[in-house]
Order: C-alpha cells, then sequence, then structure tokens
C-alpha cells in the first residue's frame, strides 16, 4: 500500500496547487493589487450610484465619470478626490458628507482597501430640469 503526502501547494493537489485542508497562510500566498484606473472606476459608480440615491435626480444630473474621480493608493490604503455636480437646491454640506461616508464605505467592501480619506470637489450647481451647461 503507497501513501502519497501532499504538501499545501504542492503540484500533486487535485485543485491545481491549492489544498483546502492544508491552505498557505496569507503572507506566503502573496497580494492582490488592484491598479488606481480600476479604483477610480469603482469609486465613480460607487458615487454616481448614491448621488442618484441622495438627490433622487436622474442619473444625467448625477453622473460622474472615472475622469472625475483620482485615486492614489498604497499600501492598501486609498485616497480618492472626486469632483462632481449637485442639483439646486440642495444642502450641501449635508450631501457631501453623506456621499464621502458612503463612498468610503462601499469602495472599501468592494476593494479591501482602507479608505484613508475622500475629498469632494463640487464644480457647479445644477438647476433640475435644465442642461447641465447653461450660458
Amino acid at each position: 500500500m503507497s501513501t502519497t503526502i501532499r504538501n499545501a501547494g504542492s503540484a500533486e493537489s487535485p485543485h491545481g496547487g491549492y489544498d483546502a485542508e492544508n491552505p498557505l497562510p496569507p503572507a506566503v500566498r502573496g497580494a492582490t493589487v488592484i491598479p488606481d484606473r480600476v479604483v477610480a472606476r469603482i469609486a465613480a459608480r460607487v458615487a454616481s450610484t448614491a448621488l442618484h440615491r441622495l438627490t433622487h435626480q436622474p442619473h444625467a444630473h448625477a453622473a460622474l465619470t472615472a475622469s472625475g474621480v483620482r485615486t492614489t493608493t498604497y499600501d492598501g490604503t486609498a485616497q480618492l478626490a472626486l469632483t462632481v455636480d449637485l442639483p439646486y437646491p440642495t444642502d450641501i454640506a449635508a450631501t457631501c458628507g453623506q456621499l464621502q461616508r458612503e463612498v468610503a464605505e462601499r469602495v472599501a467592501q468592494l476593494t479591501g482597501l482602507d479608505i484613508s480619506e475622500v475629498t469632494l470637489t463640487v464644480q457647479r450647481l445644477v438647476v433640475a430640469g435644465r442642461s447641465a451647461r447653461v450660458r
């Protein structure tokens, strides 16, 4: 009778190098790196959804693209800077505070990063029923 002993991560493992009974510790497995542009896209989507819900405006008025978001990630921590348009009239301070909290919480959930800072810049106030750019 022969006995085969499998080490964690060995090529003999039936799951392609992963042994569920003896998993490798996290420090040995490695790390997942999420590029800044991906974090920016996630933050843009989260912010756009939150703005829609907070302001009760159509997505067209609460639109935010990844170009309106800057991110800096380092060692598992991210800083976000968002530029947004808000509907007029609105409570700017309350809306911005809630938006900052929601973006920080949701981006942290989705990426696993610690969000150290969310900076908001209100680019303009948009009157409901009008296009975003009026001259």
